[in-house]
């Protein structure tokens, strides 16, 4: 691992299926890890193998299935979970248990009922009986967003002598601010001691609506792994999306941070995930949306026209994604009309361009969008135009 090089723990499969009605089956699983493998992801968190024998199994087919990623199945600190998480990872060609235990103070006390101390105790137990199965650990200290610094470097300074590899510092409720979070990630890597021996990854939740921002956040202070999903999809308002963050650190060589993803396989890949979970992607998501690269507006498809880059600051290819869109209403402009009928097979003159104009103008008010076949019937109908051959 290079210092610029930000690994990708991709939780599709785990966080993301837990979507209500999101259910995937087990060819499905294994048909997303391989395209997973495909895209470059480094950590593939497959499932939580005490959860049901169908997880268990299909933690067990992922490992089969894919060679270079780590595999990884989550677990509570409880030692039966472990125990099936080291079995279900028992194919893998290199497996990772993702355990840990809530840290704060709302944790401690209304979900486990129990105290700091005894978490302490739990946390490193995990940690070491874990280290029994595989070399590589991660621990996770749940709602670690509103977890006091001070606990939690305690915590994770014990993990870390426990054998803990991989340090997930969740925010798991969405709550923090990205400048807050950010300053906890480099509070944890000023005052965790041994914390060189470990990576530290984010686990953010996008309950409103920071999720990316605050895993960029923790990365510009030092962490180097992020866990997202494909499409942001988990629990109640998702996970840090993977396209977001992995575009974000490609597009911005200035950050000095980068991921091992092939990014033009990222349209595919999200494709996939949204047939198979039965998820529709909203149009105006970024990267992915189907509005991502579309323009309406007359400045900006004029603009994008003359040079793509004026509105678009991600060639589309770049993403898989093969053209931008021009989608005529009616709110577009001439140089809209002009470019579209050349797609078409017209090049009009000034004057045919004018009167198409009049006509497409009366159409957009009755509709919410012109397509292809509509423009050539106004072609047709206003100028002495015959239909081009085809």
């Amino acid at each position: 691992m290079t210092d610029n090089q930000v690994f990708i723990f991709d939780t599709t499969l785990r966080d993301g299926e837990q979507v209500p009605g999101c259910k995937l089956n087990m060819d499905q699983k294994v048909e997303i890890a391989r395209q997973l493998e495909r895209l470059g992801v480094d950590i593939i968190e497959a499932g939580f193998p005490v959860s049901s024998p169908g997880d268990f199994k299909a933690v067990q087919a992922v490992c089969q299935a894919v060679t270079d990623p780590v595999v990884c199945g989550l677990s509570r600190a409880v030692e039966n979970d472990i125990k099936v998480a080291g079995e279900a990872l028992r194919f893998a060609k290199r497996g990772r248990i993702h355990t840990g235990i809530g840290t704060s103070d709302s944790h401690i006390r209304y979900k486990l009922r129990s105290d700091q101390a005894t978490i302490l105790e739990r946390a490193v137990a995990a940690v070491k009986y874990a280290r029994t199965f595989v070399e590589d650990v991660e621990f996770y200290a749940e709602d670690a967003g509103r977890t006091d610094n001070e606990f939690l470097a305690r915590v994770l300074e014990a993990v870390i002598k426990a054998g803990a590899t991989v340090l997930n510092i969740p925010d798991t409720t969405g709550y923090c601010m990205p400048e807050e979070y950010g300053a906890k990630i480099r509070y944890l890597r000023e005052n965790v001691t041994g914390i060189h021996k470990a990576v530290l990854s984010t686990h953010c939740h996008n309950d409103l609506g920071l999720a990316t921002a605050n895993s960029i956040a923790g990365v510009l202070n030092g962490a180097r792994q992020i866990e997202c999903t494909i499409n942001g999809i988990g629990e109640r308002a998702g996970n840090t999306s993977l396209e977001e963050t992995v575009m974000i650190l490609r597009q911005r060589p200035d950050l000095g941070l980068d991921t091992r993803i092939n990014t033009k396989l990222i349209y595919e890949t999200s494709r996939m995930v949204s047939d198979r979970m039965g998820m529709p992607v909203q149009p105006n998501k970024a990267i992915v949306g189907a509005n991502a690269f579309a323009h309406s507006s007359g400045i900006h498809q004029d603009g994008v026209i003359k040079r793509r880059d004026t509105y678009e600051i991600i060639n589309p290819l770049d993403v898989g994604v093969d053209h931008s869109k021009i989608v005529l209403t009616a709110r577009s402009g001439r140089a809209a009309i002009a470019y579209r009928s050349k797609n078409i097979g017209y090049n009009l003159t000034k004057d045919e361009l004018d009167l198409v104009y009049a006509r497409f103008l009366e159409v957009a008010d009755a509709k919410k969008e012109v397509e292809d076949g509509d423009l050539n019937t106004i072609i047709l109908a206003t100028t002495t135009r015959t239909a081009p051959a085809v």
